[in-house]
């Protein structure tokens, strides 16, 4: 499954791309993943999503999700159709759910309101909304499924009976009987955990079957009713319960489903698994991958990342300016790790980052770089731009490496040791600024 590089824009950059074109639709969402803050503009599978920030000129605002969209009844539809299946994914991806409340569209994006508009677990900063590497979904069976798995989001603890309806047809959604569903559940009934482990043993002690349980007492009851069989009665406390108790099953089957037979990985998945070194394979030949992969380091032909120029910058921002074009040299190589120097053209400035191809991750060395003096004295505009890459990843910034049109590749985020940065970032760059200024003039005055 297709996990690219999704760009983020944030700050005035969305608001010149709001006011670039005529024909928007505009959805208000109810969310329980934290919300930016402010608007943020998301390249997703060749469209812009632009996520409605909640606080607009100091004041509280209604989250929400516009695109472009033709003015037209046709139009709209397309449109939403794009949002239902974006805030699907993004539900998943993010562990909760993202759910349109309603929608308009007009000339102009607009901020659709309402009290079932809302954000229930706060707002994110203001650059701080991540959905990078979100997978792309090209598979109209993964896109029902995450479709039912966002609407029983959506209505856990809202109504019970339509959160297990919406869950167990996320696995019933893919199968074309129901025998071979009630098989699938049956042998994997006993992956799932926690709450739901205990619900199956309880309902195990009591010699129920699970599988016939969570089919008959649970999806059927809620979805029939009738004079003779099983339902599910809203006015019968004991009814309530069962299937309460039993929610908690079939919606981490929904979930096993999802991730085990989709393989559709969320956002703690993908971290766990994602090579971020994969961009780069081009670089390099198939027999020298195997080798690192396999944490070697002999036989190896690491010329194709020698010499080559690399931008070095930040997410969400991009490249630090003074840093776009930084000379690589391959330093050392051992076990499968690749050390790369990267020294600019005036020769001031040095950083160095380790490649570590066996775990699939790239680690930034902030000790060994610096700044230097040779044949060019640093000016300031090393030290801004040496200054913002130390004091920025040191501050858990994302530092990212772009090599030509290949896509960037992030580094793995700095945990500082016995280390403490007592300013922030911003500040900490201006003091360095200003201290380079001072031994300047001193110097000049000298």
């Amino acid at each position: 499954m297709r996990t690219p590089y999704i760009p983020h824009t944030f700050g005035d950059v969305v608001q010149r791309k709001l006011r670039s074109r005529s024909g928007w639709l505009s959805a208000g969402v109810a969310s329980s993943i934290p919300w930016p803050s402010l608007d943020v503009c998301v390249e997703y599978a060749g469209d812009e999503y632009f996520l409605r920030g909640t606080q607009r000129e100091g004041q509280p605002s209604a989250p929400g999700i516009a695109i472009a969209c033709d003015q037209s009844s046709s139009g709209a539809d397309a449109a939403i159709a794009k949002i239902y299946r974006f805030t699907s994914i993004l539900s998943w991806f993010e562990g909760g759910y993202v759910d349109v409340s309603g929608y308009m569209w007009g000339s102009h994006p607009a901020l659709y309101g309402g009290r079932s508009v809302y954000s229930s677990m706060g707002i994110a900063g203001a650059k701080s909304f991540n959905c990078n590497h979100m997978p792309i979904i090209e598979d109209e069976n993964i896109r029902k499924a995450l479709a039912f798995w966002r609407e029983g989001k959506r209505l856990d603890e809202v109504h019970d009976s339509y959160a297990f309806l919406s869950f167990y047809k996320v696995i019933e959604s893919q199968f074309k009987d129901g025998r071979s569903r009630g098989r699938w559940i049956a042998a994997n009934v006993d992956k799932v955990t926690d709450r739901a482990a205990k619900r199956v043993a309880e309902l195990r002690a009591e010699g129920v079957e699970v599988a016939s349980h969570l089919f008959e007492s649970g999806r059927c009851a809620v979805a029939h009713a009738s004079l003779e069989g099983d339902i599910v009665d809203p006015d019968f406390p004991a009814d309530r319960r069962r299937l309460s108790a039993d929610l908690v099953i079939i919606e981490d089957l929904a979930r096993i489903y999802i991730r085990d037979e989709l393989g559709v990985p969320d956002a703690r998945t993908l971290y766990r698994t994602r090579d971020r070194l994969a961009p780069w394979d081009s670089l390099l030949p198939a027999s020298t991958l195997d080798v690192l992969r396999r944490g070697d380091g002999t036989g190896i032909d690491l010329s194709g990342l020698d010499g080559r120029y690399v931008s070095v910058g930040l997410w969400p921002d991009g490249p630090i300016p003074g840093l776009e074009r930084m000379t690589v040299h391959v330093d050392a190589f051992d076990q499968g790790i690749v050390k790369l120097v990267m020294i600019n053209k005036r020769k001031t400035i040095l950083l160095v980052f380790f490649l570590d191809y066996k775990s699939g991750r790239i680690h930034t060395n902030l000790e060994d770089g610096g700044l230097f003096s040779g044949e060019h004295e640093p000016d300031e505009t090393d030290v801004r731009a040496y200054s913002t890459f130390f004091y920025k990843v040191f501050g858990n910034g994302i530092a990212e490496l772009r090599c030509g049109d290949l896509e960037p590749v992030d580094c793995e985020i700095v945990i500082p040791v016995n280390m403490m940065m007592r300013k922030s970032p911003d500040e900490a760059i201006a003091d360095a600024v200003e201290a380079f200024r001072r031994d300047r003039a001193k110097q000049s005055g000298e």
